[in-house]
């Protein structure tokens, strides 16, 4: 009778058939809370709304063994037979629930699951929220070692760049500073060279009285081993140095590259106006001698 009446409850409800008979028969027919408890639990089951089918018990042996546990029940099925007509007559004497009865307990037990809905679905939210601030907290995790990555990247290419600064200024040092040198040193040897040739040009030369100026050895082609060269920049300045006569044209441009206004990254070439020739490539290997550019020459920039 208790399984019929909750059986019966759960259909007044509303509850499907197979929904009702599944719900009492997996809570073992504990009453009509636990039965509630378990379609909350279950009603997103895939198979929720199919059929309830019983379990049915494993048989062992044969059709012998199965003939025998046959013939052996018959006495203990018309025993049970016999005590489910007393359990009927003895329910039969309860007298069944009235309309107010049953609807004052549908009304009960629709409070009862509402108020179970309701925790049910607090539940659910406070577990939402506990998700939300685990996703938030795994997400500013991940957007801290993203940052952090981030700044260790920076932070190398800021010291590579730092230290391709300093290995270039390094160099250009070492430039300036062998240009330097061989600048005083070619100042020293052309300084005193010229002032020799200044006190010999500055004694008027006297014919020798035993013979006549167009007479003696023809003049020799002095050989100069310095060269003073005025470059002349892009912008109309002017740059003026000494160079060794054996020195290749490429340290003229490399001091016009040092020492002049030339635009970084800017690419040129020198040129002799007179006669005009602009040096090439294999030309700025060659030594100043060999090019006439001694013992002074006036050389251009020009753009390639």
């Amino acid at each position: 009778m208790a399984e019929l009446t909750t059986l019966e409850t759960l259909l007044e409800m509303g509850f499907d058939r197979n929904r009702a008979e599944k719900a009492v028969a997996n809570t073992g027919n504990q009453g009509i809370e636990q039965a509630m408890d378990w379609l909350m639990e279950h009603e997103n089951d895939p198979d929720i709304d199919e059929p309830y089918v019983p379990p049915v018990a494993k048989v062992l042996g044969g059709e012998a063994e199965s003939q025998m546990s046959t013939e052996q029940s018959t006495p203990a099925d018309a025993t049970e037979g016999g005590d489910m007509l007393y359990n009927e007559e003895d329910d039969s004497s309860k007298q069944p629930m009235t309309e107010e009865e049953k609807l004052e307990q549908v009304r009960r037990l629709e409070e009862l699951m509402r108020v179970k809905q309701a925790e049910r679905r607090e539940r659910e939210r406070a577990e939402e929220v506990d998700r939300e601030k685990s996703r938030r907290k795994h997400g500013q995790e991940l957007q801290q070692i993203r940052q952090k990555l981030q700044d260790d990247d920076m932070k190398k290419l800021s010291d590579q760049r730092m230290k391709e600064k300093m290995e270039d200024k390094m160099a250009r040092q070492r430039v300036k500073d062998k240009i330097a040198r061989d600048r005083e040193e070619r100042a020293q040897k052309f300084g005193v060279g010229g002032t020799q040739s200044v006190a010999t040009s500055s004694q008027p030369a006297q014919p020798s009285p035993s013979s006549p100026t167009s007479q003696g050895p023809p003049a020799t082609k002095r050989d100069y081993d310095m060269s003073k060269i005025q470059v002349r920049l892009l912008d109309g300045t002017t740059l003026t140095t000494v160079f060794k006569a054996q020195e290749p044209l490429a340290a003229v441009r490399v001091y016009v590259q040092v020492n002049g206004n030339t635009p970084e990254g800017q690419d040129f070439t020198l040129l002799s106006p007179y006669p005009r020739h602009v040096y090439t490539e294999l030309d700025m290997e060659k030594p100043l001698k060999e090019l006439g550019l001694v013992p002074t020459a006036v050389l251009v920039v020009i753009k390639k």
